[in-house]
C-alpha cells in the first residue's frame, strides 16, 4: 500500500467503525476506510478506489474523498491556521495538511491561498512545501505580448523579481525593475505580458502604458517631495538602485515623471536639485 496515492483495494471485512481494505482478499495488511467514507452499495469482495494518507495518530487510513493535491502536483490551498511549528492547510480531507516553517519561502497567515506541493518527510508523514514550484510550472502558455493575464504570486527573488503562476499554471515573473514591494505571497494580480522569453516564460508588468502611468508616478514624486520639505536629496543622475529604493520607480520611469512635472512647472531643476515649485 502506497501513501499519498490512489489505489483500488478489496473490501475484506466490516467492523462497527468502517471496513478494512487490503490489496488482495487474503492479504494480511489492512487499512481502515471509516464508515462515513464507505460507498452505500459497497459489498465484501469488491474493490473500492481510495486515497491513502495518515490520520492524526499517524496511522495509514483510506478515504473516498478527493484531496486537492497529490504527489508530483501543485495546487492553491487555503491556510486554515498558523501554529508554533508551521501552518495547516485545507486540502479537502479531514486531517489538515501540515506546512512546516522550513518549507515556507515566506511567512503566511490564516486565510492566505498559496501554491504548494506535496511531499513525504523523513518520518513518513505527508507535508506541504512552498519550494520547488518554479521547476513545475508550464512554459507553454497561450499568451502573447500585450495580453492581460491573471496570476498568483508564489515567490520573491532579490535578483530576479516576483515570480507569478499565471492561471496557477504558467511560469511568469515581474522583473526587479518594477516596484512589487506591496505584493505578498498568495496575492492574485492582473498584469500585462511585456515579453515571451525564448524558453516560454512570461515577463509581466503591473504598470499601465507609460503615458497613462506617468501621472501616477508624478503624484508619487510630489508626495515624496513634501516628505523632504520640497527638495529631493538626489537627482536624475542618481543610480538606478537609489532611485528604486527611494521612489519605487525604475530610472526611466522616474525621468519621465520628472520631465512631466517640469513641463507643468510643478518642479524646478535649478543647480541639479529637484525642488517643488510653490508658484
Amino acid at each position: 500500500m502506497k501513501l499519498a496515492e490512489y489505489q483500488d483495494l478489496y473490501y475484506v471485512k466490516k467492523v462497527d467503525f468502517g471496513v478494512y481494505l487490503a490489496e488482495d482478499m487474503g492479504g494480511e495488511t489492512h487499512v481502515l476506510l471509516p464508515s462515513k467514507q464507505v460507498p452505500e452499495d459497497a459489498k465484501p469482495g469488491e474493490k473500492i478506489r481510495v486515497f491513502l494518507y495518515k490520520d492524526s495518530k499517524d496511522r495509514l487510513i483510506a478515504t473516498t474523498n478527493t484531496p486537492k493535491l497529490t504527489l508530483g502536483e501543485y495546487a492553491p490551498l487555503v491556510v486554515k491556521e498558523v501554529g508554533k511549528i508551521g501552518a495547516f492547510l485545507d486540502w479537502g480531507l479531514e486531517k489538515d495538511l501540515f506546512l512546516p516553517y522550513k518549507e515556507m519561502t515566506s511567512r503566511v497567515e490564516a486565510g492566505d491561498e498559496i501554491l504548494v506541493t506535496l511531499y513525504i518527510d523523513k518520518s513518513k508523514r505527508l507535508c506541504a512545501s512552498m519550494k520547488g514550484l518554479y521547476d513545475l510550472l508550464s512554459k507553454d502558455s497561450p499568451y502573447q505580448k500585450d495580453q492581460m493575464v491573471t496570476g498568483r504570486v508564489y515567490e520573491f527573488s532579490d535578483n530576479f523579481g516576483a515570480f507569478v503562476a499565471v492561471d496557477d499554471r504558467f511560469s511568469a515573473r515581474i522583473p526587479n525593475s518594477e516596484d512589487h514591494s506591496f505584493l505578498k505571497i498568495g496575492d492574485v494580480i492582473e498584469a500585462k505580458v511585456t515579453a515571451v522569453k525564448p524558453d516560454g516564460k512570461l515577463d509581466l508588468t503591473l504598470r499601465e502604458k507609460a503615458y497613462i502611468q506617468m501621472d501616477t508616478d508624478a503624484e508619487k514624486i510630489l508626495e515624496l517631495l513634501d516628505s523632504y520639505a520640497g527638495v529631493l536629496p538626489f537627482s536624475e543622475k542618481a543610480s538606478p538602485e537609489v532611485i528604486k529604493r527611494e521612489t519605487g520607480l525604475s530610472k526611466a520611469a522616474f525621468k519621465r515623471a520628472i520631465g512631466h512635472l517640469y513641463k507643468e512647472r510643478k518642479i524646478t531643476l535649478d543647480g541639479g536639485k529637484i525642488r517643488k515649485s510653490f508658484v
